[in-house]
């Protein structure tokens, strides 16, 4: 299993957001559909045929916003046929690699009451539920989390 940057124009992460979007707006609704910033960086999770099963992307909250510099994660999806084979943890450990490289102090995340799978993952990751941030606050269901990042000596 790898975990390899790609470029959001990448076919095969196209083909893996579109299917993320679709499983959301399955779960959801049409509000399932939030978007992701422009320089955020996409990556995906390589199976041993070297298919991309799964992709996730970090973007960072800008200066104005409420918690400058810590990263988000994004858009975290591994295919049906895929899980339940660690991918995802993969994923998220790869995700946190590109967060603590880039120096966000913290990682921060939501997700929905509806994806029972996710929440367990996040909380056997050591993430920890924190207070609603910007659209996420008064939006009931959704589950936010962060993660302290141990950034590298520089």
């Amino acid at each position: 299993m790898e975990i390899e940057e790609r470029s959001a124009d990448d076919v095969e992460l196209e083909a893996l957001l579109a299917a993320a979007f679709a499983e959301l707006v399955g779960r959801y609704g049409a509000e399932g559909r939030s978007q992701v910033k422009g320089g955020a960086r996409y990556f995906v999770v390589l199976d041993d045929a070297r298919r991309a099963v799964g992709c996730g992307a970090v973007q960072v909250f800008g200066p104005g916003t409420e918690y400058p510099g810590d990263g988000e994660v994004k858009r975290m999806y591994v295919v049906p046929a895929a899980r339940g084979r660690g991918y995802a943890r993969a994923l998220l450990a790869g995700l946190e690699d590109a967060a603590r490289a880039a120096g966000h102090p913290r990682l921060r995340l939501t997700t929905g009451h509806l994806q029972p799978e996710a929440i367990a993952l996040y909380e056997s990751s050591g993430y920890t539920r924190t207070e609603a941030w910007g659209k996420y606050i008064n939006q009931p269901g959704t589950h936010c989390y962060a993660k302290r990042m141990q950034l590298p000596d520089r």
